[in-house]
């Protein structure tokens, strides 16, 4: 199986020189021209290693790097034609596996993309494929989520709510919290939307055949993942 890697740089000829690099030594490989573009590839498409332009208009090469890093597994590479050191520790605090300043030469590339490709494989390894519930399993390199063998249709913010409250059960998230997690997927102009996507995912699951609510209403907090039966929450 052919590995993939995402291009993220606003400019075209540097997407198309890194492109044809990789595309040599097998790699399949994605472009995109901007952080936005990115996010909703990789909605679709699994991706071992991001390599990522620090500058970019919109949404910059630190805040797609903590995207990717706060929703999933693949290993990322910045790349910037800044040289200072203060960049570079940046960039590993939020997650970077690696930073190469351009120009670059092709090898160079070309080596530290297959180890941090191997780094990932291991993680992977070493990762569980699912989270296992009372009468629920959530996959996470599929993003299905299962109930007593139904699968259960979310959509990716629907999704990505569920996954935080379950992956932390009794922690009580505020409106605010969960927004945090969920912002790459849609704009939020009222918080309250969430209480509608909770809504949503109750129902969705229960209609399934979950046969208890597993996400608690806090009153006047937020929410909290629940993994046995009450009533009237």
């Amino acid at each position: 199986m052919e590995t993939s890697i995402l291009i993220v740089d606003d400019e075209a000829n540097m997407r198309q020189l890194v492109d044809i690099y990789l595309s040599k030594e097998g790699f399949h490989v994605y472009q995109a021209a901007s952080g936005r573009e990115a996010l909703e590839l990789m909605e679709r498409t699994s991706i071992c290693v991001a390599i990522i332009d620090i500058m970019m208009p919109g949404m910059d090469g630190w805040t797609l790097c903590r995207s990717i890093k706060d929703s999933g597994d693949t290993g990322i590479l910045m790349l910037s034609a800044r040289t200072d050191v203060k960049d570079r520790i940046k960039g590993l605090n939020l997650g970077a596996d690696d930073y190469l300043v351009k120009p670059f030469d092709p090898e160079e590339l070309i080596a530290r993309v297959r180890a941090i490709t191997r780094r990932s494989s291991q993680a992977r390894e070493d990762v569980p494929s699912s989270l296992i519930l009372p009468e629920m399993k959530i996959f996470y390199e599929t993003r299905e989520v299962f109930v007593q063998n139904n699968t259960v249709d979310l959509t990716p913010t629907e999704y990505m709510i569920l996954l935080l409250l379950a992956e932390h059960p009794k922690r009580i998230y505020t409106r605010e919290n969960i927004v945090e997690q969920a912002d790459r997927y849609e704009e939020w102009h009222d918080y309250r939307k969430v209480d509608t996507h909770i809504k949503n995912v109750r129902k969705k699951l229960q209609a399934a055949g979950l046969s208890y609510n597993p996400i608690k209403t806090v009153w006047g907090v937020g929410y909290a993942f629940q993994q046995i039966k009450e009533q009237n929450q």
